[in-house]
C-alpha cells in the first residue's frame, strides 16, 4: 500500500513545501498542483523539505522535475549558460532540503542535484535564498 504524499505548507520570505510520504505515480499530480497553486499565487522562491519522503519513484522524480522548470526562468538559465559557460546552473529559485538517504541517492543518480541544490540543514536552506 502507498503511503499517500501529505503536503504541508509554510510561508514566509520563501516559501516551503514539506513533503511526508511517498512521491510516486499516485502522488505525482498532487504534489505539482499544490506547488502549482503556490506559483500562480505569486511566489517565485520554493523549498521543498524532504525530511518525511519515504519513498521516491520515477514518477516523483518527473514531479520535481516539473516543478523546477516551473520555478526555473528558461531566460535565467539561457543568460547563465552564455555567462558562465564552464560551470553548471543551479536554479537559485527552487532548492531541496533534508532528504533521507535512500531519496538523496536516487536523486543523486537520476541526476538532479546537477541543477537542483540540496540542503541537509533546512535552515541552511532557507537561509541560502536571496534576502
Amino acid at each position: 500500500m502507498t503511503s499517500l504524499l501529505k503536503i504541508t505548507k509554510t510561508e514566509g520570505p520563501v516559501t516551503v513545501l514539506h513533503f511526508e510520504g511517498n512521491l510516486d505515480g499516485q502522488t505525482e499530480n498532487r504534489a505539482v498542483e499544490n506547488a502549482r497553486a503556490v506559483y500562480d499565487a505569486g511566489v517565485r522562491y520554493l523549498l521543498i523539505d524532504l525530511h518525511g519522503v519515504e519513498m521516491i519513484s520515477s514518477a516523483g522524480l518527473r514531479a520535481l522535475h516539473t516543478i523546477y522548470k516551473m520555478f526555473t526562468p528558461t531566460e535565467d538559465m539561457q543568460t547563465w549558460q552564455i555567462e558562465h559557460s564552464d560551470q553548471t546552473f543551479k536554479s537559485p529559485y527552487f532548492k531541496l532540503s533534508r532528504p533521507s538517504s535512500g531519496v538523496h541517492y536516487v536523486l543523486s543518480i537520476a541526476g538532479f542535484l546537477q541543477n537542483i541544490a540540496m540542503y541537509p540543514d533546512f535552515q541552511d536552506a532557507l537561509n541560502s535564498f536571496p534576502s
